[in-house]
């Protein structure tokens, strides 16, 4: 069975979600009422950082499973 590897944009996405929950929840104990613009600002960004290493995923898999049809092209034309 193959060893897993480290994967630097799940270590991102995991931990700007920590980030996040841990920033809403300070904000809460330290604003209480007044947070909530501030939590909406946190969330949002959370979610922009979640969609962007989503689609640097996106990326990384198409442009691995280009290169594998082009080395594959160029072993079958050999």
């Amino acid at each position: 069975m193959a060893q897993p590897t480290y994967d630097p944009l799940r270590a991102l996405a995991i931990g700007s979600q920590a980030a996040g929950l841990i920033a809403i929840i300070m904000l809460e104990t330290v604003l209480g009422d007044a947070a909530r613009p501030w939590q909406g600002v946190t969330l949002g960004l959370m979610v922009a950082a979640a969609l962007g290493v989503a689609l640097a995923r996106l990326y990384r898999r198409k442009r691995a499973q280009r290169a594998r049809a082009r080395r594959r092209d160029g072993i079958d034309r050999g």
